[in-house]
């Protein structure tokens, strides 16, 4: 089973962007130009035929209908059988890292709603998409087939087997992570193609774009991501397991990057976040600033922890922060914070906590709390940023353990 980038409703209520939206066609459409330009373009896709694409493809129909009012907000949204539709930056990204032409034969592993396929299927040839859950396979087919969507082909299987009879494809979407690029999906890519995939532990992957040369797979390390946890074999065999009962901040003082220019590692789906070197930093010699100029405008960055909240009743949070001018965004609630979003053994939202808000300007400050967690919290998922306010704020020597009664 593979499970979508998981950017859970709470970083949008928290920021208070979701729109109220009607269900007319001209109200979706208005609202889906407008995440492209704010959330895609803005944020660095640059391909005018991948953009296109987004622009026509209507995501409310691959979101449950009651979640439709969120089809055009950049998050990721249940879809049922603990899956999630993958936020569309996400999509519109990996869809640009393949380069797709018109003339190529794409496979896509883990179908889910069918939306990343609809946006390949505008751009290429063929889409042939395999979901291991079978559920989700015959109503994506469903949706694919009404949506007349006739150069999608969908299978229900094991995706990290591939599609043997329909190889070799000229480029490879993985919008599941495995531990290690699966064998398989490696000799079905054609001489010169592409593959986009997340690689890595459970809750610290790399994004990478791999290109077949000479028979061998040179990879090319993209960002760092976050495709929280599949089931079945592969993920049960992984070699390097979370521990649920000590969670901790994966490089909270932000001494380990890389990239150019440099991006902290561990911390994902990143916006408007300068990494900052520095001799007088609180502590190290490295920290991060968001800084935002527009209301609204989304300026983050998250990682994701295991926690058994049977096993670990309260944990600790604390930080040094600094603010430089900071104002509310477009209304009250977007100001800067820390927020932990907790989710059930299905992926389901449970509860969320915060530490901040911050305001103004103020010089490097300590700041904690304590706080309890949900008895049927399995993970979780936190963010730091303006989360739509504008000025500039820094955060160092982030830390969260377990705590004491």
């Amino acid at each position: 089973m593979c499970h979508k980038l998981v950017l859970a409703s709470a970083l949008a209520f928290t920021c208070g962007v979701l729109p109220a939206l009607a269900q007319s066609r001209s109200a979706m459409e208005s609202a889906r130009n407008r995440m492209v330009d704010d959330e895609i373009v803005a944020a660095g896709v640059k391909n005018e035929r991948v953009i296109r694409a987004m622009r026509e493809t209507p995501r409310h129909e691959f979101v449950p209908r009651h979640r439709r009012k969120f089809a055009y907000v950049d998050m990721a949204l249940p879809i049922g059988d603990g899956q999630t539709i993958s936020p569309p930056f996400i999509v519109a990204y990996m869809t640009e890292a393949i380069d797709p032409q018109p003339s190529d034969k794409v496979l896509e592993i883990g179908t889910g709603s069918g939306y990343q396929a609809a946006v390949l299927a505008k751009l290429v040839r063929a889409v042939y998409t395999i979901e291991i859950v079978e559920p989700l396979g015959r109503k994506a087919a469903k949706t694919l087939e009404r949506l007349r969507y006739d150069n999608v082909h969908v299978k229900v299987g094991d995706g990290y087997l591939g599609w043997p009879e329909h190889a070799p494809f000229d480029k490879i979407i993985v919008t599941c992570s495995p531990e290690k690029v699966p064998p398989a999906l490696v000799a079905q890519l054609k001489e010169g193609g592409r593959m986009v995939i997340p690689v890595g532990e459970r809750y610290r992957q790399t994004l990478c774009l791999l290109k077949k040369t000479d028979g061998k797979m040179v990879s090319e390390t993209l960002q760092p991501t976050l495709f929280v946890p599949m089931t079945g074999r592969a993920e049960a065999g992984r070699k390097v397991l979370p521990d649920p009962a000590n969670p901790t901040i994966n490089n909270g003082g932000f001494e380990r990057f890389a990239g150019d220019p440099p991006a902290p590692d561990g911390w994902h789906y990143q916006r408007q976040l300068e990494l900052v070197s520095a001799k007088d930093a609180p502590e190290g010699e490295h920290y991060v600033v968001f800084s935002n100029e527009t209301a609204g405008r989304g300026s983050h960055a998250l990682q994701g922890f295991a926690v058994d909240g049977q096993k670990v009743p309260r944990l600790e949070l604390s930080v040094l922060v600094r603010g430089n001018d900071i104002r509310p965004g477009q209304n009250a609630r977007q100001l800067p914070v820390i927020i932990i979003s907790f989710y059930d053994e299905n992926r389901a939202t449970i509860s969320e906590v915060g530490l901040g808000p911050w305001r103004g300007t103020f010089d490097w400050q300590y700041e904690s709390r304590r706080f309890i967690v949900p008895r049927k919290a399995r993970e979780a998922v936190l963010r730091i940023g303006l989360l739509g306010a504008t000025g500039e704020i820094a955060f160092d020597d982030l830390k969260l353990a377990p705590a004491g009664k």
